[in-house]
């Protein structure tokens, strides 16, 4: 018989495993320990063992949902009016036996309770609490067609698709890099400079990005003054025993206002692919929102190719 409970600090291990049985796809991280969820998961401040839902049939954990909740406003704190099922992993041998239902269906009414109005399933920015450099690549980005299970599943519990992130990748190996009048006048003109940091530093970045190696590279004028762009680039250890080469994820692109469809955002991140090219970096990993039709022109014309699609889903929940 299986029984649900919450989570008990003996679990981690049991998770690692259960996680790497689960086979989840080219978006989730392999041949990681422990240490690795301590640090991006169990670690975080606002992590809730309440919120952590197992299933276990005979001392064996066969599955385990979480819940979490995304950032308020100003990205200073949590804001648990929005719930977010940030995962749900059932062991391959204890599929189709409603484990996984009972664990979502659990998960749910620990939102609720909570006080969640609004349930989705699939963390993305700025509900994505937990995963950051685990699941999704540069970001966690709902959950990926790729995992070809998700979709039905959610699906036949009710909930619709609410948003499709776009996942692009660009071979760094290849130096065939865009080639324009336009790019040789900005590299002429611009300097590219290397932070350890962004300078918009909130406490939501701080709790997720911030337990990873980071840099952030900006675009500014010869003569100084602000960045026209800047973007943060993440390393993506993690994730070498699955794609089988040094990765980075690249997220956080912007350009200035006034300075945008002026190609300041494909020059950095074609400069950040040169740079990187000399530190060995073979794969750039970039996820945007499907509707932000700009950012999507923006890395393909950078040379970046479309590998995936991550779906965040919606329920609506009765009042």
């Amino acid at each position: 018989m299986i029984e649900y409970r919450p989570f008990h600090n003996s679990d981690p291990p049991k998770l690692v495993v259960l996680w790497h049985q689960c086979r989840l796809g080219r978006g989730a991280a392999e041949g990681f320990g422990v240490d690795a969820l301590e640090t991006l998961v169990f670690s975080q401040t606002y992590f809730d063992a309440a919120g952590l839902i197992v299933a276990v049939e005979n001392g064996q954990l066969v599955g385990y949902a979480h819940a979490g909740f995304g950032a308020n406003a100003d990205k200073s704190g949590l804001s648990k009016a929005r719930g977010v099922i940030c995962a749900v992993m059932v062991h391959p041998e204890f599929r189709r036996r409603g484990v996984g239902r009972e664990l979502v269906a659990r998960a749910e009414q620990y939102l609720l309770r909570s006080g969640s109005t609004d349930i989705l399933a699939g963390g993305a920015e700025p509900n994505n609490p937990f995963y950051v450099g685990l699941y999704g690549g540069a970001e966690p980005s709902g959950f990926l067609e790729s995992d070809a299970d998700a979709a039905p599943f959610f699906t036949k519990l009710g909930y619709t698709p609410k948003q499709r992130h776009l996942v692009f990748q660009r071979d760094n190996r290849n130096r065939n890099d865009p080639v324009s009048l336009r790019l040789v006048s900005i590299r002429r003109k611009m300097d590219v400079l290397i932070a350890d940091q962004p300078e918009r530093l909130t406490w939501w970045w701080q709790t997720r990005y911030g337990r990873l190696d980071s840099l952030e590279f900006q675009l500014v004028a010869k003569g100084g003054g602000a960045p026209v762009a800047s973007a943060a680039v993440f390393g993506l250890d993690l994730f070498i025993a699955k794609w089988r080469e040094r990765a980075v994820g690249i997220t956080d692109l912007r350009v200035r206002d006034l300075e945008r469809r002026k190609g300041y955002g494909q020059a950095l991140a074609c400069e950040i692919g040169r740079r990187l090219r000399d530190e060995m970096i073979t794969r750039l990993d970039a996820h945007v929102p499907e509707e932000n039709a700009a950012v999507v022109d923006l890395v393909r014309s950078a040379g970046f190719e479309q590998v995936d699609v991550g779906i965040v889903y919606q329920r609506s929940i009765a009042k």
